[in-house]
């Protein structure tokens, strides 16, 4: 049958994936990039938005669940065929809100459609990662990462030739759809062993909170950055606007470097070698970046920490992948689930402490995150190794 394993040659599956990790990439990216747009449109002040924004996490979180539910009942292409959909519907609907209950609304059923879709899709890519003996799974999350920067470039057009949203993200769906069912054929059937099928959603066990614990550290850290860190720029180093946007930057380019990189990095030297260099480069770049209160040396930092980030997650969905007591789409939903956290509260935490003492000892405080990785990574036995 179309879709099996034994029918879909590895290259094909591994194309039906990454385009699937584009759509996820280049779709939330168009979004972010007409944030302000929308917030002007809707009349919104700053606390405002950040109450509307809170619906997508919201969302996310909500549909974790539901989530781990479909995977250990249904094949995972399906999962994500479904949740890729509704995730492009979204992506079109936010165009055309004209109220505030409406934004929040949509908000939250695109967090709820991005979890459904990029869980099951690193599913899928787990699968694909089983049909080579080498690692491509890094390479797949730099797909993501450079179609978001392509996706952010148009988004910066469109802004510049003064297109509606409307107009910006109705073509996008109907690109980002086309490619979806295009696709859809290449992907793999994967279905849940029959034990899995009679439970509903888990909660991650001993070995899986290993992982999840890791996944959090990651995406505390990624969340951190996204954040503050052209916020730190300018307050702890003094660096105007531009120079503290570039810095930013810098950290999302190394981070996708970093991505295309890996998969070569992790074959050499290991899975469980490349998470504890991932944690040693996180530690000592928020480190150095605390301690030298300066605007290049921060910068400098920031690079490490982009390397140290880049490879985390996707590194660890693959190992709780190979675990022999749950399937793919069911591990890494169970591990999503300690892992998301990281970027609903970690962020809002780093703002607390910056303005309680200052942004300094928040970054430093952060930096402890990467000995987490380092400590749960030391508690992995000889079977983890990859």
């Amino acid at each position: 049958m179309a879709g099996d394993p034994e029918s879909v040659s590895p290259k094909k599956a591994r194309i039906a994936i990454a385009v699937f990790f584009f759509v996820s990439g280049f779709g939330f990216a168009s979004w972010a990039s007409r944030i302000l747009t929308i917030q002007q449109h809707l009349h919104l002040d700053d606390a405002q938005l950040g109450a509307a924004l809170f619906a997508m996490p919201a969302g996310l979180m909500l549909t974790l669940p539901l989530t781990g539910f479909l995977l250990r009942r249904f094949s995972s292409r399906y999962v994500m065929l479904g949740g890729a959909l509704l995730f492009n519907m979204m992506l079109c609907l936010v165009g055309f809100v004209d109220q505030t209950w409406q934004f929040v609304a949509v908000l939250f059923f695109f967090g709820s459609a991005r979890n459904l879709f990029n869980i099951s899709a690193n599913a899928q890519s787990i699968g694909v990662q089983a049909m080579y003996s080498k690692s491509i799974i890094a390479n797949l999350h730099g797909i993501w990462s450079t179609a978001g920067f392509a996706a952010a470039a148009i988004g910066t057009l469109m802004v510049s030739a003064k297109i509606a949203t409307s107009w910006h993200f109705l073509g996008a769906s109907i690109l980002l759809t086309s490619l979806c069912c295009y696709f859809f054929k290449d992907s793999i059937h994967q279905l849940p062993s029959p034990h899995e099928r009679k439970g509903s959603f888990v909660w991650p066990d001993r070995t899986m909170l290993k992982f999840g614990l890791i996944a959090f550290a990651s995406m505390a850290c990624e969340g951190t950055m996204y954040d503050w860190a052209a916020i730190y720029l300018r307050k702890a180093t003094g660096a105007h606007d531009g120079i503290a946007t570039a810095g930013y930057a810098i950290y999302m380019v190394s981070m996708t470097l970093g991505r295309f990189t890996g998969d070569r990095m992790a074959n050499k030297i290991g899975i469980k070698n490349m998470l504890r260099y991932s944690g040693t480069l996180m530690f000592s770049g928020l480190l150095l970046a605390t301690l030298v209160p300066n605007t290049y040396v921060a910068a400098v930092g920031f690079i490490m920490v982009g390397f140290g980030v880049s490879c985390v997650v996707p590194m660890t969905f693959s190992m709780a992948g190979k675990v022999k007591n749950m399937s793919g789409g069911p591990a890494i939903a169970a591990v999503s689930t300690v892992g998301y956290l990281g970027f609903l509260i970690v962020p809002p935490v780093v703002g607390f402490i910056a303005k309680a003492i200052n942004i300094r000892l928040s970054f430093a405080i952060m930096s402890l995150l990467g000995l987490l990785i380092l400590w749960m990574v030391g508690k992995f036995s000889e079977k983890h190794q990859a």
